[in-house]
């Protein structure tokens, strides 16, 4: 079970999504401007899955795609079996589980090296968040149905560093930045001399 200080509630987060979106209208190209509330149908928008087999994502609203500056927001669907890397980042993240099941692996960042995770069961309308910079893996441990995700993080766009396995030191996780569906807009200004 997750503990109650990681838990968020599901009302909270609706709550936040909907000022999110209000408070962006007119931000970026590709929204239509319906009066004062942005809407767009996402199963128009792109998604893939970055020649990671069992992932289809999409920004949903981003720092490079749509200038935000503060969230980012993605939909995330992962084919049974599947999962994320083991990884960190020093960003907030907050997950909205809105169909299937699977297992969050979540470990500590106060040693030297993750060690063995614990194990949280996650389910369709469950919600959990990952402190900053706590080792942690999701994985779609389904048969037969996708874990789909509505996933928040702070401060896009995201740096990713990556672990070989629960053993690795913090130290030796390799970073990935930018990320694989910030590459194609990621813009890093060059040296001007």
């Amino acid at each position: 079970m997750i503990q109650p200080s990681r838990a968020i509630h599901v009302l909270p987060i609706f709550f936040f999504l909907f000022l999110f979106l209000f408070s962006i209208a007119g931000a970026s190209p590709g929204w239509s401007d319906q009066g004062s509330l942005l809407v767009r149908n996402i199963s128009d928008v792109s998604q893939s899955n970055f020649e990671r087999g069992g992932l289809a994502h999409i920004t949903v609203a981003g720092a490079v795609l749509h200038g935000m500056k503060e969230v980012e927001v993605w939909l995330q669907t992962f084919a049974p079996g599947s999962r994320t890397p083991i990884h960190r980042h020093s960003c907030e993240e907050v997950f909205v589980v809105l169909k299937g099941k699977g297992t969050l692996l979540l470990a500590s960042s106060s040693s030297k090296f993750p060690g063995k995770p614990q194990e949280f069961p996650i389910y369709a309308n469950s919600t959990f968040s990952v402190p900053v910079n706590d080792p942690h893996q999701v994985w779609n441990t389904d048969d037969v149905e996708d874990l789909q995700m509505l996933v928040v993080i702070s401060r896009p766009p995201v740096k990713i560093f990556i672990y070989e396995d629960w053993d690795m030191p913090h130290t030796a996780a390799k970073l990935k930045f930018p990320y694989y569906w910030d590459e194609e807009a990621y813009y890093s200004p060059k040296d001007e001399l």
